[in-house]
């Protein structure tokens, strides 16, 4: 082997000692210990956030939209008892839940007006209709729901009233379009009712897009006990058997979809619906729908245990809106009601062979 011109000038190579110099080296460079090898700078992530910030701004409403989902569902449900009383001839329950349905839908669209902080803002959401968006759709139901509850309550004000209203040749036209405007009510109704739980879920608020397949069944039948209750308060015995009949496909429409829901929910993500001030609600909220109820089937044909379980059946309605509400923004201010169930699905999706997408190849 030639040796070149630069091997003459390279020191000796050193014996003994150097040798075990070299081996340690050596040994260092493969273990990484020299830093010859890229190693870990940081821990393995754990679950955590940006300075402990929420991952998903919470939604910035308050508790005007609770009452708002109450009182729009005591107003649906008060709307289709209404139409069925017309249509069975019971003018006592008829009046009744016109009567509520505009009242109700009156307070609620003040305490709607009241979260947006000014009139216009509503009125500017009705300048175009967009069919994906819940919250359009939904101030077009209001509109329409409120025009129908508002001429067929005006015409049994006026009967009230020993037809005093200073209505003139108007009347003979109202006693004409009361009936066709009560059931138009009647048909935007249920979706008062239900529209606000799709504006819930269609949030990417943790609880409650994860409640969002029966969420909607939970509102509908919370309508149905707080517009059944509010007509066995304000109905004689005699004319309330509808309402009645509505009180308990109500419950138990209302047990059933709730724990449907808390089943099929990310347990992480139903936590707040469990615990805290709204799970103190949604559990009072179950308790008083079960003792309405049963005070429905046993007593509904005396009054005052008919008034009894009328009240409770409202509470319980009320308390299921403020509960679900009070869950999801509890749900959006704390990151790991986020993050946990996300990493949930996407181990999920890695478990059950779906590996080529860019959810599951990310990162």
């Amino acid at each position: 082997m030639t040796a070149s011109d630069f091997d003459r000038m390279r020191p000796p190579e050193p014996t003994g000692r150097g040798l075990r110099d070299r081996m340690r080296r050596r040994r260092a460079r493969m273990n990484g210990d020299d830093g010859s090898r890229e190693m870990a700078m940081v821990p393995e992530a754990e679950f955590t956030s940006y300075y402990g910030r929420p991952v998903v701004k919470p939604a910035p409403w308050g508790h005007d939209i609770a009452e708002y989902l109450f009182l729009g569902g005591v107003a649906g449900g008060s709307a289709v008892l209404g139409a069925g009383a017309q249509l069975t001839g019971r003018a006592t329950l008829r009046r009744n839940c016109r009567l509520a349905a505009l009242v109700s839908i009156s307070l609620g669209a003040v305490a709607l007006v009241r979260d947006l902080g000014r009139p216009e803002r509503f009125l500017n959401m009705l300048r175009v209709i967009k069919f994906t968006s819940p919250m359009s759709l939904g101030s077009w139901i209001l509109s329409a729901f409120s025009a129908g509850a508002g001429v067929a309550a005006i015409a049994e004000v006026d009967r009230m009233t020993g037809e005093r209203l200073p209505l003139g040749p108007l009347r003979r036209v109202l006693r004409i379009v009361e009936g066709p405007a009560g059931l138009e009510a009647a048909t935007f109704g249920p979706l008062l009712a239900v529209y606000t739980a799709v504006l819930l879920a269609d949030t990417s608020t943790p609880t409650w897009n994860e409640a969002r397949d029966e969420l909607p069944f939970v509102f509908v039948s919370s309508a149905s006990l707080a517009s059944a209750g509010l007509a066995m308060v304000t109905t004689p015995v005699a004319e309330a058997a509808p309402a009645r009949k509505l009180a308990m496909i109500g419950v138990v429409g209302d047990l059933v979809a709730t724990r449907v829901m808390h089943r099929r929910m990310d347990p992480v993500a139903a936590e707040p619906l469990h615990e805290g001030r709204s799970g103190t609600m949604l559990r009072l909220s179950e308790a008083l729908a079960v003792a309405g109820g049963i005070g429905t089937l046993l007593g509904g044909r005396r009054r005052p245990v008919a008034a009894a379980a009328g009240l409770a059946l409202m509470a319980a309605s009320a308390l299921t809106r403020f509960g679900v509400f009070e869950a999801g923004i509890h749900s959006a201010k704390d990151p790991r009601y986020t993050i946990e169930p996300q990493k949930r699905r996407l181990a999920a999706r890695r478990a059950a062979g779906i590996t080529d997408d860019s959810i599951t190849t990310a990162g």
